[in-house]
Formats: structure tokens, C-alpha cells, sequence
């Protein structure tokens, strides 16, 4: 939580959501309910562009009958910069991956200005998200054997989702005659400009080396953006949910399939190169098997370099408030380390 940054207390917050459930469940879930209660109301720590509150809602509905439904509000920060799409369109995004069969969490409501923030409400999935639990506790034991081929093939599922018929034709989108790749590297390329301070030969030799390995725009999809361990729910018996969608655009697919590869997601499990928990050969059979677009060896590795250049910017971006004396967070100071592990590893791939 950054300094200044503020959030109501669960005492203030609990009537404002009471209210706003009572007139949203008659609305968009088709049912009256005569009494309602909100009850754990919680503020979850992590997501630092976001505010994650947990919830159980009770209630009883016309016919007699009581109902307990765990929820999760996912809102905008009250001071801060805003995320990359807004809330109305990230709960339409989830709405659309969900009626696809991606594993996504059920969405149920779409906020107002109630809670003085832009939010939505989805379901509850219980379940780990921390890769290192993953890779190591004894009760994950049966997860370990089937994840990377659950990530293809959730991974090509998601990818088949369309745009046009969930009326996702407002994501953002390579503009004019740009591909996705020109357009991603141009974006990252201005934010490096724009907030480094010293120079980063790695970055800029990886800068360059992207510009001349462009690749050729085969097909344009729906790209979740941050597909990548950490966003992903587990338990005991595989994969049960994909997190976090509000960098979901309209891309190159082999975007998110390098993304997952990025050496930083695999936590020192360097050899498996999906997430830490898997080969690519696992994972790109089963995108492949469950109707994923045809694999571009180049094109992954155009995507993979691209994504652990991406991460080296953003970790330069996350270090700036603490350098700045605008946050003392150790952790935003910690992410700044991690810059240079993205450069050896660019070194690394652009050897190859």
C-alpha cells in the first residue's frame, strides 16, 4: 500500500455495499431478496494498482429460501494511476472468458459510484497462488505433474474467445497499419525513454535487436496480457482459476505464450522454462492439441525476449517512487534488483 494511498475501513464500507447488493440483485440477477448481510468483509494485501476486498454475502430470496455467495470486489485505487482498461470493461472481459469456458471467475455485478470508486463483484475461488507452494509442498505433488499442459490448453481456450461477439470491440488494439509487435515495442521503448535515468546498454541492444526481428502479424486475438504464474489459482489437483485480467487487449497470441516463459516467473525453477513447472514442450502441445494458432518458433522467441525486456522496464517503473523518496517500500526497492537479472537473461536469449 503506497504512501498517501487510502481506503475506507470494513466498518464504513459494509452499509455502502448492504445498499448497493439490495437494489443489484433484483437488477442483474432477476431475483428479490427480502434480507441481506455482508459479513468478513476484508481488504486483501497485494495488487498494487488495485483494491481486492473479500466478502461472503448472505441473503434470503422471495420464495423462503437462504443463499451464501463468497465474493470479491475488485476496484480502482481513490488516488494513483488507473489501471489499462477500466472496471466496466474488465468485468465484460471476465464475463466473456467465463461463457467461453476459460477458467475465470463467475462475474455478478457491475458497480456504480456507491463505494466512490470504479468497481465489480465476482465470485470467491478458494485456492493458492503462490508458484513457490507450487513447486515444492507435498500436497501440490499431483499439480506439478499436470499444470503446464492445464496452462496450454486454458491458454488456446482463451485465445479462441471472440471479440466481436461478447462486444469486446473496444479493447486496446494495434492502431492504423502497426502490428501488435511494432506497437507493444514502440510503448515500452517510450516509458524507458521517459523515466531511465542512467543508461542500460542491455536494454537498448534488446531495443534494437527487437526492431530488426520483427515479426510478420499472421492473426490478431484476444491476449489476457498477463498470463503468467502468480495470476494463476491452484490447488492439490491442478489449475483452478486465471486471475487478473485488466491487461487484456487485442494482440499477437504468441505474446502471451512468451510472457509465461519469462525467466523471473520461474522463480529459480530454471529448468522449466513455462512458469517454472513445466517444458515448452508440454505446453505448447497441449495449445496446439486444444486448438491453439499454429506455433512460430521465431515468433515465440521474438515474444519471449520482448517479454523479459517488458519486465526490465517495468521494474525500473516500480523502482521510481522508492528512489524518488516518495515511497520507502522495501519491496519496490527489492523489484529494482531484479532489473538486472532480465538484463543477463536478454543477453542470454539474444546469444541463441
Amino acid at each position: 500500500m503506497s504512501r498517501g494511498t487510502t481506503y475506507p475501513t470494513p466498518r464504513e464500507l459494509a452499509p455502502v455495499l448492504t445498499d448497493f447488493l439490495l437494489r443489484a440483485f433484483p437488477q442483474q440477477q432477476h431475483q428479490a431478496v427480502t434480507q441481506l448481510e455482508v459479513r468478513d468483509l476484508r481488504l486483501l494485501t497485494g495488487g498494487a494498482s488495485r483494491q481486492t476486498w473479500s466478502f461472503d454475502v448472505g441473503f434470503e430470496k422471495a420464495d423462503g429460501q437462504t443463499e451464501t455467495l463468497p465474493l470479491i470486489i475488485r476496484g480502482d485505487p481513490q488516488e494513483g494511476p488507473q489501471g489499462f482498461i477500466d472496471r466496466s470493461l474488465e468485468y465484460r472481459v471476465i464475463a466473456a472468458a467465463h461463457a467461453e469456458g476459460v477458467l475465470a471467475p463467475k462475474p455478478y455485478f457491475v458497480g456504480d459510484d456507491s463505494l466512490g470508486m470504479p468497481f465489480f463483484i465476482m465470485e470467491r475461488i478458494e485456492g493458492e497462488t503462490l508458484p513457490r507452494r507450487l513447486f515444492r509442498d507435498a500436497q501440490y505433488a499431483q499439480a506439478r505433474q499436470v499444470v503446464a499442459a492445464e496452462l496450454g490448453a486454458i491458454l488456446a481456450r482463451i485465445h479462441r474467445v471472440p471479440v466481436d461477439k461478447h462486444g469486446l470491440g473496444d479493447l486496446p488494439a494495434p492502431q492504423g497499419t502497426n502490428t501488435a509487435a511494432e506497437e507493444e515495442l514502440a510503448r515500452y521503448e517510450d516509458k524507458y525513454e521517459t523515466m531511465a535515468r542512467e543508461p542500460h546498454p542491455v536494454f537498448e541492444l534488446a531495443f534494437r535487436w527487437l526492431r530488426q526481428h520483427l515479426p510478420q502479424e499472421r492473426e490478431r486475438v484476444f491476449v489476457h496480457g498477463d498470463y503468467r504464474m502468480g495470476n494463476i489459482m491452484f490447488g492439490p489437483e491442478g489449475v483452478r482459476s486465471v486471475l487478473d485480467w485488466e491487461l487484456a487487449h487485442v494482440g499477437d497470441p504468441m505474446e502471451d505464450l512468451g510472457w509465461i516463459c519469462v525467466r523471473s516467473w520461474r522463480f529459480g525453477n530454471d529448468h522449466l522454462p513455462v512458469g517454472g513447472v513445466g517444458t515448452r514442450r508440454v505446453f505448447q502441445r497441449a495449445y496446439e492439441e486444444t486448438g491453439g494458432w499454429p506455433l512460430d518458433q521465431q515468433r515465440l522467441r521474438f515474444w519471449e525476449i520482448f517479454g523479459n525486456l517488458r519486465w526490465g522496464v517495468i521494474c525500473l517503473n516500480m523502482t521510481q517512487p522508492y528512489l524518488d523518496g516518495i515511497n520507502p517500500s522495501v519491496e519496490l526497492a527489492a523489484i529494482g534488483r531484479r532489473t538486472a537479472e532480465t538484463e543477463w537473461e536478454l543477453l542470454h536469449l539474444m546469444e541463441d
